[in-house]
């Protein structure tokens, strides 16, 4: 049926509102906004549950736009709503320092869930929006007494879907029945190249339904009628048993001249078309950014709806508590993001301590579970190796979403993306953990993970050449420097038991962004019960017997191989300093005394030792020091025979350090 005049006013404020932006912008995508305002005012005024003046609320449903090129029909929704978001905000998209970036960022303004842009990225952030919602009303909730239970809805476009991270996300979301997600797919066929048919003309529908979904279709007809969509909606939320994906076909650039073509996708509509889509849908060509007093009376009433739902809440929470306090008390401090008085961290020594690690990890993380409930994750099919198992703390599964061990599969990116939408979600302090070579598939979403500040810990275990007989497809080269060219990641590669012991008692700190703790496969030595400032970043493990003239700089598995070599040389008279660096991150945050102390700057004589690539050493053995390192692929082979092929002996290094570094000293 027709919408109501009110309806179609508020739709077309929604669509002009991201026109007018767009152009006065000259950049962006006016296309998607056209196309998708009805079904997202649908969604919006029907169904979702917000309050703008609480945007935090915990119980609120969640909002992704998976579709991150359409962020105008974000913005101009939060605008009408009432966020913080004002009519100026809209027009400065896209300008330097404003609250309306390119594509959506968590961070600019509330209102904004998820960091997307990335196609695909929002699917699996959705994805881990329900999880976490499905596991926290698991833990908290008691009959009578519900207070986590909310939706999530994602709107997703073509190029989500052609994304290969998108079948990843939607086949374990099927798998575990997550009936509060809804996907609402908009199918406009067009692509920024060109019609979405030149490539991409898979059955989505029997592609949702065959990973479990509860599927509907919304055709070209109904796809602007408010109410064909809302009844699909209800649909959707009635179908309790498994996620639900509406695929509701619209138009692209919809009233616009260049409707239905690509040319609406990734440029402004231009001058002439701008007054010709507002002529078409009868909007007033003038003036720009225009926003009728009743729509913006409708969207009040709408944000009055979401105050009296978020009161109603708060009503029922503090019944909760009072009838629960012993729930309460874990809820409000993780909501706080702070950690209990007391940790029951582990010690190692020389008898415990000697492992390798991954088992170091593994025992931090089980001692510690009980401690945090909050802890919850998993691994890409690879807990047994990863070490990263909570025993005794159950699997996240149908009929038992209070489990904390997510079975990712073999899913990394979809892995990753899930966790940032835990970590975004709130609630749960999200892990995830794989082999340090697989950081290649998740990158992308790692890299938002970073964008967004979140506190994601990356546990990537078999961290070099060293994990051997699985040959050079498995053996990480180049994703040290990788992970430390990328801003605001704090990568740790811990030399021992005792470092790895230190890495997870920083990384658990809630105000910190994501970790990435680099495991080794194989078994090291117990360095010794020390003070390992890992916190510092690098530290001096093992001073000179004199006044140092040379420095051994390692990090991992490479540490115990400097101590070793520092023997060599203070046999021949070289008086060695062994510094262990497992971070290069935290080191940088150090004064300058600080980093003086460890590395002496009139200590020209330095050689860094690490098992991957050499790149950025230069940076702390200076130009006239030595990077030693991995600056090929691996083989297959005993790490044993990979250590002599490579060079990676105490007397190697000695040879180094001698022939090479030292002469540094007189010239």
């Amino acid at each position: 049926m027709p919408n109501s005049p009110a309806d179609e006013l508020c739709i077309n404020t929604i669509r002009f509102l991201a026109v007018d932006a767009v152009q006065k912008a000259n950049s962006g995508h006016p296309g998607m906004p056209l196309g998708a305002a009805a079904f997202a005012y649908a969604l919006w005024s029907r169904r979702l549950r917000f309050d703008p003046a609480d945007p935090h609320w915990p119980d609120r449903d969640r909002f992704v736009l998976s579709a991150g090129h359409g962020s105008m029909l974000l913005y101009a929704l939060l605008y009408l709503t009432g966020y913080p978001i004002s009519l100026d905000d809209l027009k400065n998209f896209r300008q330097l320092d404003s609250k309306t970036p390119g594509h959506p960022e968590a961070t600019h303004a509330p209102g904004i869930e998820a960091t997307t842009g990335p196609l695909g990225q929002g699917v699996g952030n959705a994805v881990g929006f329900a999880i976490a919602e499905a596991h926290l009303a698991a833990v908290y909730n008691r009959p009578g007494h519900e207070i986590v239970d909310h939706r999530t809805y994602c709107i997703a476009g073509d190029g989500d879907l052609m994304e290969g991270i998108s079948q990843e996300a939607i086949s374990i979301a099927g798998h575990l029945r997550l009936g509060k997600l809804t996907v609402l797919y908009d199918a406009n066929q067009t692509s920024l190249a060109g019609p979405t048919d030149v490539t991409f003309t898979d059955d989505q529908i029997a592609r949702f339904d065959a990973c479990g979904w509860h599927t509907q279709f919304v055709d070209a007809a109904h796809g602007n009628d408010v109410e064909a969509v809302d009844e699909a909606l209800a649909i959707a939320q009635n179908a309790a048993d498994r996620p639900s994906f509406i695929l509701i076909r619209t138009h692209i650039g919809y009233g616009s001249p260049r409707q239905d073509t690509f040319q609406a996708h990734g440029e402004p509509l231009g001058p002439e078309n701008v007054r010709k889509t507002k002529e078409r849908l009868g909007w007033p060509t003038e003036p720009d950014f225009l926003v009728p007093d009743d729509a913006l009376a409708h969207f009040a009433d709408l944000a009055k709806k979401g105050g009296q739902a978020r009161a109603a809440w708060q009503s029922r929470y503090d019944a909760w508590k009072a009838a629960f306090p012993d729930l309460a008390t874990p809820y409000e401090r993780i909501a706080a993001k702070k950690l209990p008085a007391t940790i029951p961290w582990p010690a190692f020594d020389a008898q415990s301590g000697s492992i390798a690690t991954r088992d170091a990890g593994g025992v931090v993380m089980n001692a510690v579970a009980t401690a945090l409930p909050e802890l919850v994750g998993g691994s890409a099919d690879l807990d047994p190796s990863t070490k990263t198992y909570l025993k005794g703390f159950g699997d996240f599964e149908p009929g038992n979403y209070g489990g904390r061990n997510i079975h990712y599969g073999v899913r990394e990116h979809a892995m990753a993306a899930i966790s940032n939408g835990l970590a975004l979600h709130g609630g749960v302090m999200p892990y995830c953990s794989t082999f340090f070579n697989f950081l290649d598939y998740l990158k992308p979403a790692l890299r938002l993970s970073a964008l967004t500040n979140l506190h994601v810990i990356y546990v990537f275990t078999h961290d070099s050449i060293f994990l051997g007989e699985d040959g050079p497809t498995h053996q990480p080269i180049e994703h040290l420097a990788h992970l430390r060219a990328t801003p605001n990641v704090v990568v740790v590669r811990p030399a021992d038991a005792l470092e790895a012991l230190e890495a997870w008692k920083l990384c658990v700190d809630p105000a910190t962004g994501p970790w990435a703790l680099v495991f080794s496969r194989q078994k090291l030595p117990f360095l010794g019960a020390r003070e390992a400032a890992v916190a510092r970043g690098a530290y001096v493990l093992s001073d000179a017997e004199g006044t140092p003239e040379l420095l051994l700089i390692a990090t991992g598995s490479e540490v115990a191989l400097a101590v070793e070599a520092k023997k060599i040389l203070e046999a021949k008279g070289v008086h060695t300093r062994v510094v262990s660096m497992p971070s290069w991150e935290l080191f940088e945050r150090q004064p300058d005394d600080y980093k003086e102390r460890v590395l002496p700057r009139d200590v020209r004589a330095r050689m860094s030792i690490e098992a991957g690539a050499t790149l950025g050493w230069e940076r702390y053995v200076g130009d006239r020091g030595y990077a030693f390192g991995v600056d090929r692929f691996g083989t297959s082979a005993p790490a044993s025979a990979i250590a002599q092929a490579y060079g990676f002996t105490a007397e190697n290094v000695a040879r180094i350090a001698l022939e090479h570094v030292l002469p540094v000293r007189r010239s």
